[in-house]
């Protein structure tokens, strides 16, 4: 019988700001394939052909005003901000803690204010699209995505390496 590793904590740190305490939620984003259908003749049904990668995004939540954050809003870098998030995730059977870690890097393409009301709970909301991922878990990359560069690598394979070295030859 196995137990499910879950979030216990974790923090966030913004252009080496430490957003300990402050930072409310992360979501990730979804990892998805760009694909077109293709059916040849003699085939019986269309198959699905990698044409890259789709785009990213994540969002970041945070307890309330944070003016260095909402100052970062217009930059003109597609890289505008460095994101490194750190959950700790753990399973109620006495196994360690896991360390997870999370690098982005794109810029605020929305910030949701939310609403302000004195005594009630204040929460405001980032978007950032992002030309930067990589997730490391208990210092092992897992999965590192860079679109300018095109890095494509998870697991340590670069599943784009062949097709850069041709384009860079």
């Amino acid at each position: 019988m196995g137990y499910p590793r879950k979030l216990k904590n974790c923090t966030g740190h913004i252009d080496g700001e430490n957003y300990l305490g402050v930072i409310g939620e992360f979501e990730e984003p979804k990892l998805a394939l760009a694909t077109d259908d293709w059916r040849g003749g003699g085939m019986l049904g269309p198959i699905k052909i990698d044409m890259g990668l789709e785009g990213m995004q994540a969002t970041l939540s945070m307890g309330g005003h944070e003016a260095a954050l909402v100052r970062k809003f217009g930059t003109t870098s597609a890289e505008g901000v460095r994101v490194r998030l750190v959950g700790a995730y753990q399973a109620d059977d006495g196994s360690a803690a896991q360390a997870v870690e999370c690098y982005i890097g794109g810029r605020f393409s929305e910030i949701d204010l939310g609403k302000s009301k004195p005594g009630d709970n204040t929460e405001h909301k980032y978007t950032v699209p992002l030309v930067y991922y990589r997730r490391v878990v208990d210092g092992i990359e897992e999965i590192e995505i860079d679109l300018i560069a095109g890095v494509f690598r998870v697991d340590g394979v670069d599943r784009y390496a062949e097709i850069m070295d041709i384009l860079t030859s």
